[in-house]
């Protein structure tokens, strides 16, 4: 608690107010007062990219009746009073399913996890349970809070493992754009953690020849590479690739500035000879996981990559 006085002088009477102020309620205040960043959302997204792609369509969550069970905001951390959430897509089912974590986009500073919802409802349908997860943005805390956040959601999905029917033993991680690129550092950087990576267009390394992210980068990880080498190279997943990394899934689209770091990466995980494949989604905005006609090709790829490694091994 703090105490604090106000006075406050008016026609020569003078009033002296002591308030007493919780120090958390600050702090919840101040959280409070954080503007959203909502420059990247789907219909944003899809007003730039019909410009150059005329042919494009907006994938629609599923919203008939079947076998899934949907859960949205689920709390999963509850620290400095801002709880952050996840949505659940998941069968109830008495075998226990691998569990599929997605990891949104949005330059680390934008997007929401309901974003991936019928990317996360097409993979279900086919027998993982997903969860879509909600993490500090730029604006909020920077690196490395939100992976910090995104390895908690994938603790507390695992501790409920019997209610989700989750194998805490298959455990995969997808994200798209920059959620690729911290999927991708968590499955390097914690491989005991994580069975299989699926990068969507999301870039290995921040300092290389191919990447742009300057601007975006340096207010996540909290300074550019100049001021924070250490920090810029620590936080690409290309620095963490040994012979303990899990196999992994890039899907990119035809700008290679979003997968920047990827061929060397690639020839790492061969020298180890650890599963890699590469699918290109030809003439495709950055953003096709979002729009028809690249979704059902997008989600081929990725449950035929996961059918892979954990159907064939029961």
């Amino acid at each position: 608690m703090k105490l604090f006085v106000v006075q406050i002088q008016k026609n020569s009477i003078i009033l002296i107010f002591f308030i007493l102020i919780n120090s958390n309620a600050m702090l919840l205040f101040a959280q409070q007062m954080i503007q959203k960043d909502t420059s990247y959302t789907i219909h944003s997204e899809y007003i730039k990219q019909k410009r150059k792609y005329p042919q494009i369509t907006i994938v629609k969550p599923d919203t008939t009746k079947n076998t899934i069970t949907v859960t949205h905001n689920i709390i999963y951390n509850k620290k400095n009073n801002k709880p952050l959430h996840l949505d659940a897509y998941y069968f109830k089912s008495k075998d226990k399913l691998p569990a599929v974590f997605l990891i949104h986009g949005g330059g680390w500073k934008s997007g929401n996890k309901s974003m991936l919802q019928p990317l996360a409802q097409s993979i279900s349908k086919k027998r993982y349970q997903c969860f879509s997860i909600e993490y500090s943005l730029s604006n909020e805390a920077k690196y490395p809070q939100s992976i910090d956040d995104i390895l908690e959601a994938i603790t507390f999905v695992k501790k409920e493992a019997a209610k989700f029917s989750v194998d805490t033993s298959k455990t995969v991680i997808l994200g798209c754009s920059s959620g690729g690129q911290m999927a991708s550092l968590i499955g390097t950087k914690y491989p005991k953690k994580i069975q299989a990576i699926v990068n969507l267009d999301g870039i290995l390394a921040f300092h290389h020849p191919e990447s742009k992210e300057g601007k975006l980068a340096s207010k996540w990880l909290g300074g550019t590479y100049e001021e924070k080498p250490e920090v810029w190279q620590e936080a690409s997943a290309l620095s963490h690739v040994n012979e303990n990394t899990p196999p992994i899934l890039f899907i990119n689209s035809q700008f290679e500035r979003f997968h920047a770091g990827r061929d060397d990466m690639i020839q790492i995980l061969n020298q180890y000879h650890i599963y890699n494949q590469i699918k290109q989604i030809e003439n495709s905005p950055h953003t096709f996981w979002l729009f028809h006609p690249w979704f059902n090709e997008t989600t081929i790829c990725i449950t035929q990559f996961l059918d892979k490694f954990f159907k064939s091994n029961p």
